[in-house]
């Protein structure tokens, strides 16, 4: 009677069947799509629209609204009465209607709803079982009796004749309830594994997921920084362009000066022979020819002489330098995909921190490990094998393979050196300065910033202006590249070695304050950040 009753207020006033795709007007009545499309489209002529149920008007086509939450109940019914019907098994004794069957009695092979079940017998040869319509199988092929017992020889279901005068009389026998438990343990012990395999594969699946998640986490990550990388490209080049254009005007003008001259000399020396060229022809005219005759022969005729090499004597024409403009340009573009090589390829910084066992004594390490500050003070520190004599700091980490990127700031004023080190290098001496020997390169600022290695010092003639400095290492390349990192990243200078032991970043300071501070902000803070390793 439910289900009757639920069905009705999920039916339409208009088809009287269960609403297909109901939509509501804005009288709140719902109806199905094609059923009210179909009455709006005759009332079109009317001029007025009216709901079918509460007969409310416009005099606009009222818009539909589906219903969604009634469009999931009627789809949901639709499918229960559809599995019901087509995979449930009915009552027996309900003719008129379909009712589903609860239990099913193998003697009167008949399915019981719970209103039959109430008066079916009781007596212990009417066994009831779950629903089902092969009640055939719950009897015995040859006596036609009910299954009872399992043959565990045969591995089959028997009745009580069977096992008193059957084939397998003095069999071992079992009840099924018996034989089911045996058999449910070990589906169980299956479940377990099932369960545990599932539990594995959930397991993976979330690991796969947040590898998924990290990996888009990570696109959206280097599209940002892409993008970044190419509003600061086209800035560099923008930059680049007009530089050379300027460049190219400026000696465009320079030459044009030059050559502009050089056509206003040519100018007078082409009057001066108009000139001489005039007076020749006014002597060579006369018809007196003893004036002509009394004059001395050479060039001592005419005033201020013949030139006779004027050609050496004009200036080379100044030409534009295409070449060095070409070169200019290449190196620039060459540098620009340098900074490229660190700003994309490089994922976010870890952190890098000193290492006090090989600071000197007049140099202080912030609690944090990541700022190295020269002291007037001696410091009162034990002695260790691996600590400087003087002005020098290690950091805990090493590089020993891949390729690696950490960036600091220094402070404006001070005399101090950062870059890289192997493990061996002295410890005392002129020689234990980073630079100083072949087991350390570095960049140093004392008046002007140059790089030093093994003694040679090489001064920069970039104009450095920041105080936030790059260090890009690929140890198996070989390279170890500086950069300033300023409002876009300028490429300082790039060593090229073949590295043979692990590399320190390395400190240097002396004789006034110089905090390397990691990163991007003021705070004291060291960073490092790394790329994919090689081999």
């Amino acid at each position: 009677m439910a289900s009757s009753d639920l069905r009705d207020e999920l039916s339409c006033s208009i088809c009287l069947n269960v609403y297909t795709d109901p939509v509501n007007l804005r009288c709140g009545h719902n109806f199905c799509r094609e059923c009210i499309t179909l009455v709006l489209d005759k009332q079109r002529g009317s001029g007025t629209y009216s709901c079918p149920d509460c007969r409310a008007t416009s005099k606009k086509r009222p818009p539909l609204q589906k219903n969604i939450a009634l469009s999931n109940i009627t789809r949901r019914l639709q499918s229960h009465q559809t599995r019901r019907v087509v995979f449930g098994v009915t009552c027996t004794y309900c003719v008129h209607s379909l009712v589903p069957a609860v239990k099913s009695c193998v003697l009167c092979e008949a399915s019981l709803c719970d209103d039959h079940l109430r008066v079916h017998s009781k007596a212990a040869e009417h066994v009831l079982t779950e629903p089902t319509t092969n009640l055939e199988s719950r009897k015995c092929s040859v006596h036609k009796k009910i299954l009872e017992y399992y043959c565990t020889e045969d591995s089959t279901c028997i009745c009580v004749s069977c096992c008193l005068v059957g084939e397998h009389k003095g069999h071992q026998i079992e009840t099924l309830d018996e034989t089911s438990r045996k058999k449910k343990q070990k589906l169980k012990n299956i479940m377990e594994t099932l369960n545990t395999k599932t539990k594995e594969i959930d397991e993976r699946i979330q690991n796969l997921q947040e590898h998924m998640r990290r990996l888009k986490g990570k696109a959206t990550y280097m599209e940002e920084r892409v993008n970044l990388l190419f509003t600061d490209v086209k800035r560099q080049l923008e930059v680049l362009q007009k530089s050379i254009l300027c460049n190219i005007s400026w000696k465009l003008q320079f030459a044009l000066s030059s050559v502009s001259e050089m056509v206003q000399e040519l100018e007078i020396r082409k009057a001066d022979l108009a000139w001489k060229t005039g007076y020749l022809e006014e002597l060579y005219n006369m018809t007196d020819p003893l004036p002509i005759l009394q004059m001395p022969d050479g060039e001592s005729i005419i005033p201020g002489g013949v030139v006779d090499h004027e050609d050496n004597e004009v200036q080379e024409i100044r030409d534009l330098d295409v070449c060095h403009i070409s070169k200019n340009i290449q190196t620039r573009i060459q540098d620009t995909i340098k900074n490229i090589n660190v700003w994309l390829f490089m994922e976010d910084p870890i952190d890098l921190q000193l290492d006090v066992n090989t600071s000197a004594t007049n140099v202080r390490i912030s609690e944090d490990q990541r700022t190295v500050t020269w002291s007037e003070t001696v410091q009162n520190l034990p002695e260790t094998p691996q600590r400087f004599e003087e002005y020098q700091v290690l950091s805990l980490r090493s590089f020993s393979s891949g390729r690696h990127y950490w960036k600091m700031e220094t402070s404006k004023d001070g005399v101090w050196r950062f870059g890289v080190c192997y493990p061996s290098m002295d410890r005392k001496g002129k020689e234990s300065i980073i630079g100083n020997n072949k087991k350390s390169w570095c960049l140093s600022k004392l008046i002007r910033h140059a790089v030093v290695h093994e003694h040679q010092v090489d001064k920069l003639r970039i104009n450095i202006e920041s105080h936030k400095y790059g260090i890009y290492l690929d140890y198996e390349g070989g390279q170890l590249s500086f950069y300033e990192l300023g409002d876009y990243i300028k490429h300082l200078h790039t060593f090229t070695a073949t590295f043979t032991e692990p590399l320190h970043p390395a400190f240097h300071v002396s004789y006034d304050l110089l905090h390397c501070i990691f990163g991007d902000n003021l705070e004291s803070e060291v960073w490092i950040r790394t790329g994919n390793c090689v081999g």
